[in-house]
């Protein structure tokens, strides 16, 4: 037990270690997150996300540190852990063999809720998410992102006061994404305390409360999107499209940081330099060094790029530890 009241039902984890050998998977990191917040968890392939999910829900033991939800101790309660967290993993739910809405209304039967009240919620999570049509399609039938959708239904349709959610909109097509994100923040305004585990940067910038960047284990910046960004402030995103073939071209004296992914390279100027910058690159594609290019205001995905050396698309699945 921890000092909280019992109504207070944050999270807390404080100087959580884990190692693998002498390999620190995650080196003391410590974060919370309030009742009805959505917080973002980001960060590279192998930066330790996936690792701190797992001790989270009572998967993996810390090496060092703690885990606590309001007064319970989630290290040395695993079980307490997997009945307070709801946990969406990156991996499909194993659904082939039930149809859409009883594999709904079974896992929140499952996880406590009355009969009555989850086939309700079902009903809506379904008519929420627009996937009707499917409600009695065997999850076998499927395509992925229906049973990306179905899954999130399964684990939100009883939340626990945790909900973990794993790049939740992995193969949903755009449209059902937006309403995929706008039950993720219903989620946070019915008092859960939301994981958004993500790279798409730019996606968790419009939903998130708050964001944690993880690398190699260690918190390396936590604040709102706002706040994150204000180092950047008074710079510009300079998106150059390089000739497929050719060498990421030299950069002039005014871009302070750039990146290149594929033939997609993107740098960082002053707002002062933007006509500097624009005349760059038309020079570029005059001398055929490129294709198009494009000027707007840095965003959150910026910030993590200086920060980490990666950007989004860079970003697989995470391989767990």
């Amino acid at each position: 037990m921890t000092n909280a009241t019992v109504n207070d039902w944050t999270f807390r984890a404080e100087g959580v270690t884990k190692k693998f050998g002498e390999f620190p998977a995650n080196d003391g990191i410590t974060l919370q997150v309030r009742p009805g917040e959505v917080y973002g968890l980001l960060g590279p392939n192998g930066a330790g996300k996936t690792t701190l999910v797992k001790q989270v829900i009572g998967l993996l033991k810390p090496t060092s540190g703690s885990l606590t939800l309001g007064s319970y101790d989630l290290v040395e309660d695993p079980d307490a852990a997997r009945q307070l967290c709801s946990y969406l993993p990156q991996a499909q739910m194993p659904i082939d063999s039930f149809k859409a809405h009883q594999v709904m209304a079974l896992t929140g039967m499952i996880r406590g809720g009355d009969p009555e009240t989850v086939r309700r919620r079902s009903g809506e999570m379904i008519e929420a998410l627009d996937i009707g049509e499917w409600r009695d399609t065997l999850g076998a039938k499927l395509s992925g992102g229906i049973k990306r959708l179905v899954g999130f239904a399964m684990v939100t349709v009883w939340p626990g006061r945790v909900v973990i959610l794993d790049e939740p909109t992995n193969d949903v097509d755009p449209r059902r994404r937006r309403l995929l994100w706008e039950q993720i923040r219903r989620l946070g305004d019915g008092g859960a305390s939301v994981f958004l585990v993500t790279h798409n940067v730019l996606e968790a910038e419009k939903s998130v409360d708050r964001l944690a960047i993880i690398s190699e284990g260690r918190l390396i910046a936590e604040g709102t999107p706002s706040s994150l960004k204000s180092q950047d402030r008074g710079r510009m995103r300079l998106q150059l499209m390089v000739v497929p073939g050719r060498a990421t071209p030299e950069m002039p004296a005014f871009v302070h940081d750039h990146t290149r992914v594929g033939n997609n390279v993107m740098a960082t100027i002053g707002e002062v330099d933007s006509a500097h910058a624009i005349g760059w690159a038309q020079e570029l594609m005059g001398l055929g060094e490129a294709e198009e290019y494009a000027l707007a205001a840095t965003t959150l995905e910026d910030v993590y790029i200086r920060m980490t050396g990666h950007t989004s698309e860079e970003v697989g699945v995470e391989v767990p530890a």
